[in-house]
Formats: C-alpha cells, structure tokens, sequence
C-alpha cells in the first residue's frame, strides 16, 4: 500500500490542504466567495430596482399613448361634428340660392307677362284708334269731323297709355 501511487497523491493532498489551512486559505476563498455573493446581491438589488423603473416608465408609456387615443378620437369626433356642420351649411346656402334663384325667375316672368300686357294693350289701342278713324272718317265729313278725329285720337291714346 505505502508503494501505490493513489496512496501517495492522498497523503500529498491531505499535506496540500493542512498547508492551506494553516496560511488561511480558507479565510480567503470564503472572503472572495463572500463578495462575489455582495457582488451578486448587489446586482439583483440594481436589477429589482431598475426592473421597477421600468414597470414605472411603461406604466407612463401606455398612459400616455391611452391619453394619446383619447385626444385623437376626440380630434376625430371633432372634425365629424365640424363635417356635418359644414356639410349642413352648404346645404342651407344651395337651398337658399335655389330659392333666390326661383325669385328672380318669377320676378324675371312677371315682368315679362307684364310688358306682354302692357304690349298687348298699346297694340289694341293702336289697332283700336286706327278702327275709329278709319270708320270716323268714313262717317262724319268736314271741319268738325277734322276737329273731332283729332281730339278723340289724343284722348283715345292718352286714356289707353
């Protein structure tokens, strides 16, 4: 057994770690053991706390884009109610123009009718004071006949106008 190499590396081993011992090896892998676990709490202390920023910030991302959608449909409620305003309004300004319009063709046919009649009424006169100085002149003779046909035509066309 004392010639057996295993044998060998065990004493070896055992001397190895009575050497570590007594220089305080120990003391120094537990000491740098101890700060990387620091080292590593720390790390999920800045990682809890960087993680509760974020939840915060994307808590006042979608906030903000809810705000967002909130005023964009009210722009959009805004300008539907502005549309039908306008649309209404131009509706009311055709409907007041084709009114306007109806008016002035009305006052437009009037008028016409009106001097229609008015042609009418000089062409009858006309027509009338030349039948009664034809069948005057027919009828009565002389300087009265002269005087009177003249008159007559005056107050005729005078009356008739």
């Amino acid at each position: 057994m004392i010639y057996e190499a295993e044998f060998w590396v065990a004493v070896a081993f055992v001397l190895l770690l009575l050497v570590l011992l007594k220089l305080g090896a120990h003391k120094t892998v537990t000491g740098a053991l101890d700060d990387r676990t620091r080292r590593v709490q720390a790390e999920l202390d800045e990682a809890r706390r960087l993680r509760g920023e974020a939840e915060a910030l994307l808590a006042e991302y979608q906030r903000r884009r809810q705000e967002a959608e909130k005023e964009a449909e009210a722009i959009v409620a805004n300008a539907r109610a502005e549309g039908e305003r306008l649309q209404a309004e131009g509706k009311a300004k055709v409907e007041e123009f084709v009114v306007r319009r109806t008016k002035m063709a009305e006052t437009k046919i009037a008028q016409a009718e009106a001097q229609a009649v008015a042609e009418v009424k000089s062409a009858a006169a006309e027509a009338a004071v030349a039948a009664a100085e034809t069948l005057l002149t027919e009828t009565v003779k002389g300087q009265v006949a002269t005087k009177l046909l003249t008159d007559g035509i005056k107050d005729l066309a005078a009356k008739l106008n």
